[in-house]
């Protein structure tokens, strides 16, 4: 408006131009800013002739328009929890699993103790069993052992071999049948067979020597007179077991 230039101005204010322009354009980015920017303004409203304080407030009142920031958008922000209750949570979860531990733990040891002690029990019953049960079956064994044995000595077949010291006359039945009926002279050895057993006369029975299967058994009677015996598996037994034939 007073057709002044910038070099007329730059040359009575000392101002450079490229601060001229910028305050001319409000572009208050290149200028220093603070006190400087004002005594621009002043330093130019005397040049011109216009009042410092007049030109001062439109400085103001531009700068402040641009540099005003724009309002934030309201923020309807929940107050932030106190540090102790996150930290409070924290704990009480680790006491919670604490605790879950410490029962999974002592459980397990209770059952292991039950199941040990379960353990020794059936351990220590089963030996008195074992003896009571063989106690209760010592009979019934007993029983089947000697029938085993009887049986075994049932099928042993018998053999009877008849030695004569002197002459006299002998009779000899095997399981009923008749096998001999004759005089022996003396000093004779005659063998005979049978399953279940004999029946043996001799006229002298102090002349007749028998063995039932390689063993010696009893006189047929009294010596010097006639006498007869039966032989079986009984007498095979009997003098197996040692016990003499009466």
């Amino acid at each position: 408006m007073r057709e002044v230039s910038l070099k007329e101005v730059t040359a009575g204010t000392r101002i450079g131009p490229r601060f001229l322009e910028a305050l001319e354009n409000e572009e208050w980015e290149k200028l220093p800013g603070g006190v400087f920017n004002r005594g621009f303004v002043r330093a130019i409203a005397r040049y011109l002739g216009l009042d410092e304080e007049n030109l001062l407030a439109e400085y103001d009142m531009a700068r402040g328009e641009q540099s005003m920031p724009a309002p934030h958008a309201y923020e309807n922000k929940l107050p932030r929890p106190p540090i102790w209750v996150p930290l409070l949570a924290v704990l009480a979860l680790l006491a919670v699993l604490g605790a879950f531990v410490a029962g999974c733990v002592y459980g397990w040891r209770w059952y292991s103790a039950r199941r040990a002690a379960k353990e020794s029990s059936a351990s220590s019953l089963l030996p008195a069993q074992s003896q009571k049960q063989a106690g209760a079956t010592t009979s019934p064994s007993a029983v089947a052992a000697s029938s085993d044995k009887l049986t075994s000595s049932a099928a042993v077949p018998l053999d009877l071999a008849v030695s004569t010291s002197a002459a006299t006359r002998v009779r000899i039945l095997a399981d009923g049948t008749l096998l001999l009926d004759a005089e022996l002279p003396a000093r004779a050895t005659r063998h005979f067979s049978a399953s279940q057993q004999f029946e043996v006369t001799a006229a002298d029975s102090s002349a007749v020597l028998l063995e039932l299967n390689g063993r010696a058994m009893p006189p047929v009677g009294t010596p010097g007179a006639s006498g007869t015996i039966v032989l079986g598996q009984k007498d095979l037994r009997q003098a197996s077991g040692g016990t003499p034939q009466p």
